[in-house]
């Protein structure tokens, strides 16, 4: 394998050739009904990790489980797919993508009636930490989806599966909290794995094979994530980038319950979750930040998304006891964050073509990692200074987005400057 850059790595065919040879190159556009199948699946896919958030206590009631420890199981989902980003998801470069995309989804129905079937603590949590791991479908959807496109019109149509995981990641509490009611708790996982298997099903006949861009063992694969990390300025800002943006995204969702639950609002825990809706309009954003991405407007968009990031945080900051302002910043925000990520995305999947799940494994994994800094400081925060210092927190993160994203862009443009003369 090479770096379309030209840069040795492993050995073996260049992106171009690779592409070349599997006819990728020189295909005409990506169906329409095959990238709306892929944002289908990321949204499932991705949705399977957050349907615990809003049952917890009724989970805990259920099974016996104390109120400090219930909380364990949104920690277990997590670490789970934290370990399927480093260890899973680059795979999708050395082994051929339907079948592993198709397999994974299979395994998602099994963790997922396991979930639904637990009996106790402990089968849950493991059952939970599959079910965290397998998540990981999503991710390795997405670098397909960018192989797959013709290279002027990649980041419209990863921009489109985007919006299918940020849709995924808002509703999943919604639909989870509207389905307990009518069911219970084990409901919305049988209902999740009922959805999986049809999917399963879809994916074998709906995806093109892809087959595997190197040829390598899994320890020598893993050895050159880190090699992708040192090699690729562009891989390491966006990374920055990303994990800045993710933990504000924490923060607000992280700290918003607590603002809803108690006064003014005193709003329940069904309509809290309906407030996910209102954060679903900033996937228009995913679509809007491809179609400029692909016109080459990358550093543009990352610095007006930042600036909207800021205002956001400002429009939230008056939501302390007025819900308009409240909802116009989780609009504002949600499309900041949904736009900086397809605009991070679309500039990473052009540095190695032979290498899309690895650079979207550590680039997802930064981005991980912000997120559960954001929600585990917005906690902190929240219960010292309340709101107000929440706000200070995710307008600080935002005005720090803005400084190095300027700063950086700046950076690569007189490299770019230097090496051009």
């Amino acid at each position: 394998m090479r770096l379309v850059s030209g840069r040795p790595d492993d050995g073996g065919v260049t992106a171009a050739e690779d592409q070349t040879a599997r006819g990728i190159s020189d295909s005409p556009s990506l169906p329409r009904i095959t990238v709306l199948l892929m944002a289908v699946a990321t949204g499932l896919a991705v949705a399977n990790l957050y349907y615990c958030q809003p049952l917890l206590e009724v989970i805990g009631s259920s099974l016996h489980i104390s109120a400090g420890s219930v909380g364990t199981l949104v920690t277990l989902t997590q670490v789970g797919y934290a370990l399927g980003l480093l260890f899973v998801l680059p795979l999708g470069d050395l082994l051929e993508r339907r079948g592993l995309i198709v397999g994974m989804s299979f395994a998602s129905v099994i963790a997922l009636v396991a979930t639904a079937t637990a009996q106790n603590a402990s089968w849950l949590f493991v059952a939970s930490v599959a079910v965290g791991v397998l998540s990981v479908l999503a991710q390795v959807l997405v670098p397909l989806a960018a192989s797959l496109a013709a290279p002027e019109e990649r980041g419209t149509i990863v921009g489109t599966v985007m919006s299918g995981l940020l849709l995924g990641i808002l509703l999943a509490r919604t639909v989870a909290g509207l389905l307990a009611e009518v069911g219970g708790w084990r409901a919305v996982y049988v209902v999740a794995a009922v959805l999986m298997f049809v999917l399963t099903f879809a994916l074998r006949r709906g995806l093109p094979r892809s087959e595997p861009t190197v040829s390598a063992s899994y320890g020598a694969l893993l050895a050159s994530v880190g090699r992708l990390v040192r090699t690729e300025p562009v891989l390491r800002r966006r990374m920055l980038y990303g994990a800045v943006t993710f933990a504000q995204f924490s923060v607000l969702w992280t700290a918003l319950t607590g603002l809803l639950s108690g006064p003014p609002y005193h709003y329940s825990e069904l309509v809290i979750g309906l407030f996910g809706l209102v954060g679903a309009a900033g996937a228009f954003a995913a679509q809007i930040a491809g179609r400029l991405a692909d016109r080459g407007h990358a550093t543009a968009l990352s610095v007006a998304f930042g600036v909207l990031l800021v205002v956001s945080w400002a429009a939230t900051a008056f939501g302390r006891h007025d819900l308009l302002p409240l909802i116009v910043g989780i609009v504002l925000l949600d499309f900041g964050v949904q736009g900086m990520q397809v605009t991070n995305q679309s500039q990473i999947y052009t540095l190695a073509g032979d290498a899309r799940a690895r650079v979207n494994s550590v680039y997802m994994t930064a981005y991980f990692v912000g997120g559960a800094l954001g929600s585990w400081v917005a906690t902190r925060v929240a219960s010292a200074y309340g709101w107000s210092g929440v706000c200070w927190l995710g307008g600080g993160l935002a005005v720090v987005l803005v400084v190095i994203v300027t700063g950086g862009e700046w950076s690569l443009r007189r490299q770019l400057a230097a090496v051009n003369r």
